[in-house]
């Protein structure tokens, strides 16, 4: 039997854009078959909490609203802070201290709101990096315009892994085939750690050799990956520099919220630049609707290390297997 990996990672993930949850917003959610609720505080600050009122169940994201003091039940007028903490019980003297509502982590970054996700309750191993500090000098010296409703693209409940998405980042010959490239890619650098998988990619005849250029980001990808739920592409093009993130976050078993973030340099041709760089991931996704998970591919020898490289990796965040007792 195949078994694919757990859709319970360990990482960050996002669950919505920043403008998705304006000042005093309250909006349902559902990620890791959890049921939350997400509300933008009167000071500005975003939480996720689980959904369900600890006092008699009702969700919070159906009816409750914003309050001074965190989120008010829509049923008994609970007030739970954006900690999970019971504040104010209107009918009574004092908060129940006893109970509290699971809180998640979050981070927001680049008008992007994140999740932190571990079955092991362990606080966050590692912190999301800003992009605008951390890609290449041609990538963050250019102006860019904020994240509006045509730089953004959520593709809801897609059958895929976020791992298989991460496994693009080391399938140059898909781009052949899928994307219509003339010739497959080359990887002109890795550098990987417990967290993070960094790469760059170079295109076209220019970087045949397979000798990366230090400054030469002409006709590259560079690839970060952190974990598995979060990845930014910083692309410089002959058209000019484009960022792209595309974050995979588990909604279920099997499926997951595809949240694809576009940021285009300058001004010149900005609307077919941005039709360009929306349009290899529908072909992905095309491809990964209908893909079955491989635990043994048939890798050919110019593809195989860098799978076997990323699968080892990938390992790292899953919860740990149970261990069988015996009787």
């Amino acid at each position: 039997m195949i078994q694919a990996p757990s859709m319970q990672p360990t990482g960050w993930f996002q669950v919505a854009w920043s403008a998705d949850v304006p000042a005093g917003a309250v909006k349902p959610l559902r990620y890791f078959g959890n049921d939350m609720v997400i509300f933008r505080g009167m000071d500005g600050h975003v939480s996720v909490l689980d959904a369900h009122c600890q006092h008699l169940g009702a969700n919070l994201a159906r009816g409750g609203f914003v309050v001074e003091d965190g989120i008010q039940c829509p049923f008994h007028g609970w007030v739970w802070s954006g900690e999970g903490r019971n504040v104010r019980i209107p009918y009574e003297p004092r908060p129940n201290r006893a109970r509290r509502v699971r809180p998640w982590r979050v981070t927001e970054l680049n008008g992007c709101i994140f999740i932190w996700h571990d079955t092991q309750g362990r606080e966050p191993l590692w912190q999301l990096p800003d992009w605008k500090h951390l890609l290449n000098a041609d990538v963050v010296t250019q102006d860019y315009r904020p994240l509006g409703d045509d730089e953004r693209e959520l593709f809801s409940q897609v059958k895929v892994h976020p791992q298989i998405i991460a496994e693009n980042a080391v399938d140059p010959h898909h781009f052949r085939f899928v994307h219509a490239t003339p010739i497959s890619p080359v990887v002109l650098s890795e550098t990987i750690d417990e967290h993070v998988w960094h790469a760059k990619v170079g295109f076209g005849r220019r970087w045949a050799n397979g000798v990366d250029r230090a400054g030469d980001n002409r006709n590259t990808i560079e690839i970060y990956w952190s974990g598995i739920g979060y990845a930014i592409n910083g692309e410089c093009t002959a058209d000019g520099v484009r960022v792209i993130a595309i974050n995979a976050t588990p909604v279920g078993d099997g499926t997951c919220d595809i949240f694809a973030s576009y940021w285009i340099s300058g001004s010149d041709n900005y609307a077919e630049r941005l039709k360009q760089a929306k349009a290899a991931l529908p072909d992905d996704i095309n491809i990964w609707e209908y893909q079955k998970y491989m635990d043994k591919p048939a890798l050919t020898p110019s593809e195989a290390d860098g799978f076997y490289k990323l699968r080892r990796w990938a390992r790292g965040f899953y919860p740990p297997e149970p261990v069988a007792v015996s009787g």
